[in-house]
């Protein structure tokens, strides 16, 4: 009576691990995906911010008499990351009096922020841009 015992216990356990590794299997991606996707946000998210800065202090730059749009350019080069002013492309429109609307625009590919981890669920970065335009008055 005592050997049937213990089969049987050992039969319950393997049982368990069963379903335990099946547990883990079907857990397993959705914590992937969740974790790509907080890893993705994160780092677009910082590039964000980066963008924003970058174009404020264009703008910022291109009110003030005697600049030009290479210089405006040239300085949100150096504020954006090296990484991130490979692929920028920067617009900028100088006016020519005081008063005049300025404005400045950097655009950059996200696929530089981050490394695109969730294409396979269908959220692709490729074609996407991180973007920010800021308009100020000349003085």
């Amino acid at each position: 009576a005592m050997k049937f015992k213990r089969i049987h216990k050992h039969k319950k356990q393997t049982e368990r691990t069963g379903f335990m590794s099946m547990e883990l299997a079907l857990v397993l991606p959705i914590f992937g995906i969740v974790m790509f996707g907080l890893l993705e946000f994160t780092l677009l998210f910082y590039a964000r911010a980066d963008v924003v800065e970058a174009s404020r202090i264009g703008a910022r730059l291109a009110t003030l008499p005697g600049m030009t749009r290479q210089n405006v350019e040239q300085e949100v080069l150096k504020i954006l990351p090296p990484q991130l002013g490979q692929g920028a492309v920067i617009q900028a429109q100088l006016g020519e009096h005081s008063g005049d609307i300025v404005m400045v625009a950097v655009s950059i590919p996200m696929t530089l922020a981050s490394p695109n981890l969730l294409w396979p669920v269908g959220y692709d970065l490729k074609g996407q841009n991180l973007y920010s335009e800021t308009r100020m008055i000349k003085e």
